[in-house]
């Protein structure tokens, strides 16, 4: 049973070929969006501050990770993963949680590549390191994107950040998505993480645009950390 509490689509318009949810097909538009000029202002102020904040009070557990990352095969600590949100393509920072030639493994491995490309995920990815399996169980390899907040990329809390290939899984909804900033945290990785399929995950997007507020940010900020030591979900 799902226990993320989602309505149904508010202000949505059916058309064939946009994205399919359940036994419907929904496309929701850029200007169905919950935000105000103020709004959007408190909550970018609010992403420097605590982004800032966060830095340096897990600066020991950041130093921490970089040593795991570095002394378990010498490879590179930051793995970049080019992304598109609001401002266009971008890299998004990760402690690298896989062995150094993942892409090439995942490149020549065609029933891996074919398992990946449909929820962009792999269950029991062989490619993930000890140290990786680890910093993934408890969230620690999003760390890094708390720079990405810092630099207007990203917001602490927003939709999943996704590759320009994902972005056609969403269909005409792939116009509201551009509108706004992917997440460090959001209603995904707070209800589903990785329990739900790609379709759920799309409707997840959705809603939280479609019904922002800051107070669904403050929300969603507080249950985090809880979900995060559960480590329900995550691999």
């Amino acid at each position: 049973m799902n226990e993320h509490p989602l309505p149904k689509y508010k202000n949505t318009v059916s058309l064939v070929g946009s994205p399919k949810v359940g036994r419907q097909r929904i496309v929701a538009l850029p200007g169905q969006m919950r935000s105000s000029r103020c709004g959007m202002g408190v909550k970018a102020l609010l992403d420097v501050l605590v982004a800032t904040v966060l830095l340096i009070a897990l600066s020991p557990l950041l130093a921490l990770v970089v040593l795991a990352v570095k002394l378990q095969d010498g490879g590179p600590i930051i793995y970049r993963r080019r992304v598109v949100g609001s401002q266009g393509e971008f890299d998004a920072y990760k402690f690298r949680s896989m062995q150094v030639d993942a892409d090439g493994v995942l490149a020549q491995d065609l029933g891996l590549r074919m398992e990946f490309e449909k929820n962009y995920k792999l269950t029991a990815d062989p490619r993930v390191t000890r140290v990786g399996a680890w910093l993934r169980k408890f969230s620690l390899d999003e760390l890094p994107q708390l720079f990405n907040v810092l630099r207007g990329q990203m917001s602490l809390v927003g939709p999943r950040m996704i590759s320009l290939p994902e972005l056609e899984k969403y269909g005409e909804a792939k116009m509201l998505l551009l509108t706004v900033k992917p997440g460090l945290t959001g209603y995904w990785q707070v209800y589903g993480r990785q329990r739900v399929d790609y379709a759920e995950r799309v409707r997840m997007d959705i809603f939280y645009i479609q019904n922002w507020s800051l107070v669904l940010d403050l929300k969603l900020l507080l249950l985090t950390p809880m979900r995060v030591l559960k480590g329900t979900g995550a691999y």
